[in-house]
């Protein structure tokens, strides 16, 4: 699978090497196919996630102010001595997961008195690991002004969290977010969405195939844009609205039982479309299929 709009020429000649050529969704079926792969040979088969590790009522929530080191604003009080609503975000740190969209949408949205604080648990990707620097001057190279009420906090988790512990860590937030470029499918949307969580994620490639207006917040999408380095340089890839995403994230908040809903709706359709035993069954349906054509 590609998070981009297109496959490489290279990659096209290898897919057409082989007999056949399984993709988790539509839109990588269609963006195999347009690029140049025998559309004969291309096979939707989506991505299981495990519907009974990821559950919601078997897991008290981790604390994860002990976890985040605040890297901007001044701590995450919610109004009145309520608790802070929490924003998640887990993702490489890359330019394609839109961690800048992520950022200028809710620094630009809230402020230190909306009772919103937002963590990221990111790990280093081809950079080093001073992401909270890299935050702040991020801010400062995009004159970002400052609330009269001060920024609201930002939490960055870098250290290891173990596999036992993300369904904690999920059940700790009160809404997922993801504004990324371009997903091959989506892991910690998928994981989240079976956790019952809210999410908001960019409404192209990958995750159309799970996100609807019933079960999340899909992100609209303003423009493509052109990749500008790396292996799929020249290729095509979202560029995710900043101002619907600040709509969405001040909606989630103001709307909790909405929000609430939402994720409901998101775990029974994880369990019914994508749970392991129902890729199990889409996998041996396709095995079965092969078995008679080389039988």
């Amino acid at each position: 699978m590609f998070e981009t709009d297109r496959v490489n020429a290279e990659h096209v000649r290898r897919c057409n090497a082989m007999d056949m050529v399984w993709v988790p969704s539509e839109f990588h079926v269609s963006s195999f196919v347009k690029s140049g792969v025998d559309k004969e040979k291309v096979v939707k088969v989506v991505q299981a996630v495990d519907t009974e590790f990821f559950d919601p009522m078997k897991y008290d929530s981790i604390k994860i102010e002990d976890l985040g080191k605040l890297v901007l604003g001044s701590g995450s009080k919610g109004l009145d001595g309520r608790k802070a609503f929490v924003f998640l975000s887990v993702f490489k740190w890359e330019y394609r997961k839109g961690w800048d969209v992520l950022l200028r949408s809710y620094l630009q949205e809230f402020d230190s008195l909306d009772g919103v604080c937002l963590y990221l648990l990111t790990n280093p990707y081809h950079s080093d690991s001073d992401f909270g620097n890299k935050i702040v001057e991020y801010v400062e190279d995009i004159k970002l002004e400052k609330p009269v009420n001060g920024w609201a906090p930002v939490y960055v988790i870098d250290s290891h969290i173990a596999q036992v512990d993300f369904p904690k860590l999920y059940k700790a937030a009160d809404a997922f977010v993801l504004p990324s470029r371009g997903e091959g499918w989506g892991r910690p949307i998928v994981e989240a969405m079976a956790m019952s969580m809210p999410v908001i994620a960019t409404n192209w490639s990958g995750p159309t195939e799970y996100l609807t207006d019933e079960n999340s917040y899909p992100l609209a999408v303003d423009k493509m844009s052109e990749v500008t380095d790396g292996p799929f340089k020249g290729h095509l890839w979202a560029e995710p609205s900043v101002d619907k995403l600040r709509f969405l994230m001040r909606h989630v908040v103001r709307n909790p039982e909405e929000a609430k809903s939402k994720g409901k709706k998101a775990r029974e359709d994880m369990i019914d479309k994508f749970s392991p035993k129902i890729v199990a069954n889409i996998v041996f349906d396709q095995i079965q299929q092969i078995l008679e054509i080389i039988a």
